[in-house]
């Protein structure tokens, strides 16, 4: 089984794809003849030709808006916003009408369409490209939310997204797209070729949307965690020797509530970690599921444990 970068199983994902149904194609601002500014797509347009992969205008309310008509009548498109900062333009179109034409059509229309953006910071891209939205999209009823953050995970969520009937919002952890991160700046990033979820089956296999992952066993104390903290998450229990439960969500909506409630039943304490800022971020919600299905199984108050509330700190 060969061993792949994030970028390199994403790209294995939309080529399996492309290749198994005719119906899906990609499109987005420098993601056809380019391969996108981190090469998710390259050499999708040459295999599958510029009607299946091409270039869209600096436009994002236009390509939202574009792949929403190519879903309504039977597509399965999945855009590139080129970053997750670059979205507010296209929010309307994601809100208004992908989100609601299911419901707004007694089910007569569905909106089978991929949203895939590279987010958070890491990278010190700055304020413009170091953002974590991913609560503008959960509070959506209709939209589905799902950040992978391995290889193997990346492929086979994006695959299941393609194959929804709904429209997902896929972000991608571009911290992680060439190597976990252990939240250390001052070592050399690992590459994922040490990592054993990087090995990824080249044919078609998916992971289904709402299932979490326990990719650490504890007593003492449950982590939620997704994307790039997870990698963090996990460094932060084997320094401090806690005996931490570490549960990579996966699928923000909807979230596995069984494996949380499983968790935290049995440690009786949850830390709560994501990269975006602290008010209103997605640990809000989660603080509050977890109250509610697990308060007399607390022993000590939930915490969290996220980003600054300003516009990019050490993006």
């Amino acid at each position: 089984m060969p061993s792949m970068t994030m970028i390199q199983a994403l790209n294995s994902a939309l080529d399996t794809m492309l290749d198994r149904d005719p119906k899906v194609l990609t499109f987005g601002e420098d993601a056809g003849y380019f391969g996108g500014v981190f090469k998710v797509t390259e050499h999708l347009q040459e295999k599958y030709g510029a009607r299946r992969c091409f270039d869209a205008p600096i436009n994002e309310c236009g390509i939202a808006a574009t792949a929403i008509g190519m879903a309504v009548y039977g597509l399965r498109p999945v855009i590139e916003i080129q970053f997750a900062d670059y979205v507010y333009p296209a929010y309307d179109q994601l809100v208004s009408e992908a989100a609601r034409i299911r419901y707004r059509s007694a089910a007569d229309y569905t909106v089978p369409m991929t949203v895939r953006m590279p987010y958070g910071g890491g990278i010190y891209g700055g304020q413009t490209h170091s953002q974590s939205p991913e609560a503008l999209f959960t509070h959506v009823a209709g939209l589905k939310t799902v950040i992978p953050s391995t290889p193997y995970d990346a492929k086979g969520l994006l695959i299941a997204c393609i194959e929804d009937d709904d429209p997902t919002i896929f972000l991608e952890p571009k911290r992680v797209y060439n190597g976990p991160f252990d939240g250390r700046r001052d070592r050399p990033v690992s590459p994922w070729s040490k990592h054993p979820a990087s090995e990824v089956p080249e044919g078609y296999y998916k992971i289904p949307l709402g299932k979490a992952n326990v990719v650490r066993e504890g007593a003492d104390l449950t982590i939620l965690a997704y994307g790039t903290m997870v990698h963090v998450a996990l460094a932060a229990a084997e320094d401090s020797g806690i005996d931490a439960e570490v549960i990579d969500l996966r699928t923000l909506v909807p979230v596995d509530i069984e494996a949380i409630v499983q968790s935290v039943s049995k440690t009786g304490r949850c830390v709560i970690v994501h990269e975006a800022t602290r008010t209103s971020g997605y640990g809000a919600e989660l603080t509050a599921l977890v109250q509610e299905h697990c308060f007399y199984h607390l022993e000590a108050p939930i915490e969290r444990v996220t980003g600054y509330d300003a516009l990019s700190a050490r993006a």
